[in-house]
């Protein structure tokens, strides 16, 4: 008599849904059929009401609203959108280091603009044809001064002794118009400009000036638009199929389970996110460096090199050096005749010598100190916020786009089921997930795009650093400084460990595909799922046999 309701119940174990949540009655997709909808795919075929998850092979496998379609859907679904993530956020510091970057550069721009119309306004009427025969050689100086502000490769203390040698070969010629003056006398007397310094002390202050502060502006700038470029490029690697398997799990994977309203735990996410943004942490320290590096220079261009100062006055400079030369005209004119012999007398008339002004110079400048001291403040701030971008995007990708729940929160998705999260949150960069319980990442194989970014990153602060110290640097551009470089000689061993004997894990979009596994079963965490059917009857026969042999 006893046989019978222990079998009767072992028949209806056996029939019963193994399902770990609560009710024996299958709970409405309502909310998923409509999530799917707005996502863009079609309704046919998603079921009404759960079914059974044993063809799942991302999500745990108990009862859900997701066919194998819909957890294919989901997943290259939950891989755009977070890519979309990554370049959202990238474009956010672009913007900030792009805006920078045109600040200067309009300021900059603007000091040398006014500086060049200053001179074209006053030097007419202050040297008559001193001036108008000889304006190309003017217009060339500012001409060369923007192409190196530019980064072209030109030699900027040459450009200025180029300058200085033109103009004093034709001032020498109109101050001195009685005199037949050959090209060979002028080679002979520019030999000898050094020791009689017609221009005074002025080419050689300006020289020392002007180079620092133009080495300094345009490592600056540059400075900006290196860093925007390795955000925009960065933010342009694709996920790899480990993280794509992640990051559904954490995005959709609660919603095939029936608990849309169920935010992912916080803890959970930044392992997810950590595992896959692994090797933009690993951006941090020189992107750091960068940021202090041009810090660092936007104090010696408001400081000690004085950008405002000496590119907002190079015209009164060049009329200081003209007076100088004008003043001292007798005497330096028999210093070159000393030293060169005397030329013979013009046959021509001239009454240049008539036309030409003299006078002391009554050029002012106008100081747009202000305005470069609020630039460089504006700047030092935007900088000191972003030194920690790529160490605190996983946490701000969690709390601002993924809406993951507070820390403390033990009612979260975390992986499984709604409950707490206990792994503890791994390390920043690719060696600190060896461990990392949610996405499997190979840390013997750095991803090649972003360590040739961190040599970009490398060479940009080593110009800056020379400029800092005035020293002047050969510019390229800097996107083709890496070309072709995909042997990793980029990349220090002490960040690349043992990955010279491996392919790049740099990866092509792809469309992503569930790959098929043996049995029913998924590795990783899906295999904490809920027990089956099967296993739970298996449990009960051994109960029952028991408690009939006693």
């Amino acid at each position: 008599m006893r046989v019978f309701p222990w079998g009767f119940w072992l028949l209806c174990v056996a029939s019963a849904p193994a399902r770990g949540d609560s009710g024996s009655k299958a709970r409405s997709c309502a909310e998923v059929r409509q999530l799917y909808g707005a996502k863009g795919f079609s309704l046919s075929g998603v079921p009404q009401a759960e079914i059974s998850g044993e063809h799942l092979r991302i999500c745990p496998q108990g009862y859900t609203c997701c066919t194998s379609e819909m957890e294919e859907n989901f997943a290259n679904k939950s891989r755009s959108e977070f890519e979309a993530m990554m370049k959202e956020a990238g474009r956010s510091v672009q913007a900030t280091l792009t805006a920078q970057h045109r600040s200067f550069d309009s300021y900059f721009q603007d000091l040398l603009n006014k500086s060049e119309k200053a001179l074209y306004d006053a030097f007419p009427s202050m040297y008559g044809e001193l001036y108008t025969q000889n304006m190309k050689v003017f217009k060339d100086l500012y001409s060369e001064l923007r192409r190196y502000y530019r980064s072209s490769n030109i030699n900027l203390e040459e450009a200025l002794n180029e300058f200085w040698t033109r103009l004093l070969e034709r001032l020498f010629k109109l101050l001195n118009p009685q005199y037949h003056i050959t090209d060979e006398y002028l080679d002979c007397m520019v030999k000898h400009a050094e020791q009689h310094k017609p221009f005074g002390e002025v080419p050689r202050d300006l020289k020392v000036k002007a180079t620092r502060a133009f080495i300094a502006a345009r490592s600056y700038a540059q400075g900006f638009l290196v860093g925007s470029d390795v955000v925009k490029k960065v933010s342009q690697v694709s996920l790899s199929h480990e993280c794509t398997r992640a990051i559904m799990k954490l995005m959709y994977c609660p919603h095939c389970r029936g608990m849309s309203s169920v935010k992912p735990c916080n803890n959970y996410c930044l392992n997810v996110v950590k595992g896959c943004l692994a090797n933009q942490a690993d951006l941090n320290t020189e992107w750091k460096y960068l940021m202090d590096s041009l810090m660092v220079v936007a104090d010696r261009i408001d400081g000690p090199y004085n950008v405002d100062t000496v590119i907002g006055t190079i015209h009164m400079r060049i009329a200081e050096a003209i007076s100088n030369l004008q003043e001292n005209k007798d005497s330096i004119t028999a210093k070159v005749f000393q030293g060169c012999g005397n030329p013979k007398i013009s046959t021509k008339g001239s009454s240049s010598e008539d036309k030409k002004r003299r006078g002391k110079v009554t050029l002012e400048a106008k100081s747009s100190a202000q305005a470069l001291e609020m630039l460089v403040l504006d700047a030092k701030g935007n900088l000191t916020a972003l030194k920690t971008y790529w160490i605190t995007l996983p946490s701000s990708l969690c709390s601002k786009r993924v809406m993951a729940s507070s820390a403390s929160d033990d009612k979260c998705w975390n992986g499984m089921t709604k409950g707490s999260y206990l792994p503890e949150v791994m390390g920043d960069g690719l060696a600190n997930q060896i461990n990392n319980p949610e996405v499997e990442v190979d840390i013997t194989k750095p991803d090649m795009t972003i360590r040739q970014q961190i040599m970009q990153l490398k060479i940009m602060t080593n110009r800056l650093g020379n400029a800092n110290i005035g020293n002047d640097v050969d510019f390229q551009d800097t996107s083709d400084d890496m070309s072709g470089s995909g042997s990793g000689d980029s990349c220090p061993d002490d960040v690349c460990g043992k990955r010279l004997s491996k392919s790049p894990s740099t990866r092509q979009p792809e469309t992503h595909a569930i790959p098929k596994q043996s049995g029913h079963g998924v590795s990783g965490a899906s295999s904490r799922s809920l027990p089956s059917a099967s296993l739970l009857l298996l449990s009960v026969a051994v109960i029952a046999a028991q408690h009939l042999w006693r």
